[in-house]
């Protein structure tokens, strides 16, 4: 599963483990990446989407019916 958030578009980023001699070794931060099944009334059935906690969060803000129309109009494939 990619680790990228449908709402919010978190990527993961980069950066470097640093030891205690202070050699650098690459590292990868991946966002807290779940998937989660709501029930769109709107839309008359459920609806899996990969999300990043913060979207989550998102979606209890703002509400699901809202959140999918702005994914629609990305064209995201629901």
């Amino acid at each position: 599963m990619a680790a990228v958030c449908q709402v919010t578009g978190a990527v993961p980023g980069f950066g470097h483990n640093i030891s205690h001699s202070h050699r650098r070794t690459k590292r990868r931060f991946d966002p807290n990446i779940q998937k989660k099944t709501y029930f769109v009334p709107s839309l008359g059935r459920k609806v899996t989407l990969t999300l990043s906690a913060k979207g989550i969060k998102v979606i209890d803000a703002r509400g699901i019916e809202s959140v999918v129309a702005d994914l629609q109009k990305r064209g995201v494939k629901i």
